[in-house]
């Protein structure tokens, strides 16, 4: 297909009160990512130029949150709720500088499959046609709106309640959306009335309108969960179960290795490199990479992460935003590491937190130790340098220097800087008193 130029109407004005929430229904995440930048990524990858968002409800907070997904959208809005046709004519300055494909799809279907979209606007070309609604095939059409066809040609779309007993048959349900070619867009949606017993502009009208003067109407199917929208936190849910079915696969059939995928939690965002090993119950956060040949162990927590290569986290491992992993490097149980540079070879084992620090090659942080990098207003960091090695139930009090394998005894507070290859100690001498356990016991028991 030559390029055409292609408006994105995205109808994100519903109140979505079955949500229950006072976050406009369209910013509420799915993977992390709100579902509106989910349509948003949908539509520019069916080849989208430009995208019109149509706000009513929470109008301001869409606007603000959309700085960071869609910050080249236009947004218009419905100050009545009057209906679909009249919602997609908020855009009207939009449509009207004609675009050759107007693509109008809804802010709460997160699933939507940029594939089904770039071959129903193929199918617009193609078969020379005026609209092109995409419909699906549910288990259960129930009150779904029928597509009503004939000899190939959409002749209506049918709502359940004002079916015959032969459409109620049709199993080709309507999914809201569809590709309206843009010579003819505005005088389709113009002549839409509201002659009906809510009287609302309902957009499905312009399928009839169009066969009355001699345009052609086509469907194209889309699948079940493209065309699901969001209107409940159930129905969240369910959307959130499909994107991580979706994207585990994915990754499994790129080479990723995860021994209980069920049990894996990923960000939109989420990058694992083939011949990764990923065991059970790992969430994955925003802003995390993972290079082939690492190994996230069960019960670890990551965001904002980078890991490279033969690395291993945990078990029970937390990575915070700002940490990077070199290859080698270990991160094990029970320990949290927060805007960290770990270097090749390096290990944090166990029962420690680090947090702005840079770690050098091969160094050793013991169990219990942590970086004391929060004064009560400013954060310090830490600078431990390759070979070192940090005794157990050590506190390094930042900002603080360690050089090159230099070896920090045991139970030690340390608050200066530590030279290369110096030993430093920062602890109380050890005092013992023979013979004292016995006279103890006597005291506590007479006090008793």
């Amino acid at each position: 297909m030559s390029p055409r130029s292609c408006l994105s109407i995205v109808l994100a004005a519903g109140e979505g009160t079955r949500m229950k929430s006072g976050l406009p229904k369209v910013l509420h995440p799915v993977a992390g990512l709100p579902m509106l930048a989910h349509v948003v990524r949908a539509v520019e990858a069916a080849g989208g130029d430009e995208v019109a968002i149509v706000v009513g409800h929470g109008g301001d907070k869409v606007k603000a949150a959309a700085e960071g997904f869609a910050p080249q959208a236009r947004f218009f809005e419905q100050t009545e709720r009057l209906g679909t046709a009249h919602a997609v004519l908020a855009a009207r300055d939009a449509i009207a500088q004609g675009f050759d494909d107007v693509l109008v799809v809804f802010g709460d279907t997160p699933l939507l499959a940029a594939a089904e979209l770039a071959a129903a606007r193929e199918r617009l070309v193609g078969e020379d046609a005026a609209v092109v609604v995409l419909g699906f095939r549910p288990e259960e059409p129930g009150a779904y709106g029928r597509l009503v066809e004939t000899d190939g040609r959409l002749v209506a779309i049918r709502e359940a309640k004002d079916c015959t007993a032969a459409e109620l048959a049709i199993d080709f349900c309507n999914s809201g959306l569809m590709v309206i070619d843009g010579k003819h867009a505005l005088e389709l949606l113009e002549a839409v009335g509201n002659d009906n017993a809510k009287g609302e502009f309902y957009l499905t009208d312009i399928v009839e309108i169009a066969n009355a003067r001699g345009l052609k109407a086509i469907a194209s199917q889309t699948g079940v969960e493209s065309a699901l929208g969001i209107n409940s936190r159930a129905e969240l849910a369910q959307a959130e179960t499909v994107w991580q079915q979706r994207r585990r696969r994915d990754l499994m059939l790129a080479g990723v290795t995860m021994l209980a995928p069920e049990t894996v939690h990923l960000s939109h965002d989420t990058e694992i490199e083939a011949d990764a090993l990923i065991e059970p119950n790992v969430v994955f956060g925003p802003g995390v990479r993972v290079a082939a040949g690492a190994r996230i162990r069960a019960f670890s927590h990551l965001e904002g992460a980078h890991v490279a290569g033969g690395a291993e986290i945990g078990p029970f491992a937390r990575l915070r935003p700002g940490t990077d992993i070199g290859g080698n490097a270990k991160v094990g149980n029970f320990c949290e590491v927060k805007n960290v540079v770990l270097e090749e070879g390096a290990k944090v084992n166990h029962l420690t937190y680090v947090g702005d620090a840079h770690i050098g090659a091969k160094a050793n942080i013991g169990a219990g130790t942590i970086t004391c990098n929060y004064d009560g207003v400013s954060k310090h960091r830490t600078e431990i340098g390759a070979g070192a090695f940090v005794g157990s139930n050590t506190s390094l009090v930042a900002p603080l220097t360690i050089g090159e394998g230099a070896f920090i005894a045991s139970g030690s507070v340390i608050t200066s800087d530590v030279p290369a290859d110096s030993l430093a100690f920062g602890r109380a001498r050890q005092v013992t008193k023979e013979g004292r356990a016995s006279r103890l016991r006597a005291l506590k028991k007479a006090s008793s």
